[in-house]
């Protein structure tokens, strides 16, 4: 999806095919890249036990993604096999219309640049850690892997009905910076947070955030901050619950929203269920 920035893009889009794909190119990458790669993957994976949810660990936990930058190739046959999707390499953020055709065709869009070593700590584009890190290991999982299907196709269709900053609201919170109850407290499986070495324990452990119990109206309702540690997280049940909220028709809730004043990232609601950390 393409992200609020206000510099160019980066990557190179002059090769780019019609869906926007480009080729890996593994073969490319420096030492250096490699090296990162190998740096920004041993922090996380050390903090992941602690505030990662159990479906991440499991899948990443099968798969050897820290001795470099992995290949596509290699990793696609048992992805396929897994789920049924596919990761395609692209050059950086992309049209509305091309990222939901992706995920609406079981295909997720990774982004094949590194981000710079002074950019170890935050980055204001996903680069290939980001997108992934945070994001491939879930794609293993089959109910998680259908919420994203469903999602693209909600994404077709919201974007002839002019809906489309509903839809970003409910990734942003979802895919990118949501929360689950477990058994041993709260976890997260958002790949922003995922990917981050500073917001993975400050959404579970800083008592800064709100943390309000998933309700669908109230996340597309919700504004939110790209440049900050979030101020609200939402907090599923399980990954069923995701997929079980995106299976009605959105046409009459757009409607609703519509109707609905739009809410801060730090709003709390007299009828939000908030959940401590």
């Amino acid at each position: 999806m393409v992200g609020q920035t206000d510099h160019a893009l980066r990557g190179n889009y002059e090769n780019i095919r019609a869906d926007y794909t480009v080729d890996q190119d593994w073969h490319g990458y420096s030492a250096a890249e490699h090296t990162l790669w190998k740096r920004l993957y041993a922090r996380q994976s050390a903090l992941l036990p602690r505030y990662a949810c159990d479906e991440f660990l499991a899948s990443l936990a099968t798969l050897n993604f820290s001795t470099g930058i992995p290949r596509f190739d290699e990793i696609n046959p048992k992805l396929d096999a897994a789920t049924g999707w596919q990761i395609v390499a692209v050059p950086g953020l992309l049209p509305d219309d091309v990222f939901f055709n992706h995920l609406a065709n079981r295909r997720f869009p990774v982004t094949v640049w590194i981000r710079n070593p002074d950019e170890f700590d935050y980055i204001v584009e996903p680069d290939i850690f980001h997108d992934f890190f945070g994001h491939v290991p879930l794609l293993f999982n089959k109910t998680f892997a259908d919420y994203l299907e469903a999602y693209g196709k909600g994404g077709v269709k919201a974007k002839g009905l002019n809906a489309l900053n509903y839809l970003a609201r409910l990734y942003w919170y979802t895919v990118e910076f949501g929360l689950i109850e477990t058994p041993h407290g709260l976890r997260t499986y958002g790949a922003g947070i995922l990917s981050s070495g500073g917001e993975l324990p400050y959404c579970i452990e800083s008592e800064k955030p709100n943390r309000i119990r998933f309700d669908l109206l109230r996340v597309m309702q919700s504004q939110y901050k790209i440049d900050t540690f979030q101020e609200t997280y939402f907090v599923i049940k399980d990954f069923k619950q995701l997929f079980d909220a995106t299976a009605p028709d959105f046409t009459p809730y757009y409607a609703e929203l519509r109707g609905r004043t739009e809410l801060s990232a730090s709003t709390v609601l007299a009828t939000d269920a908030l959940i401590a950390g």
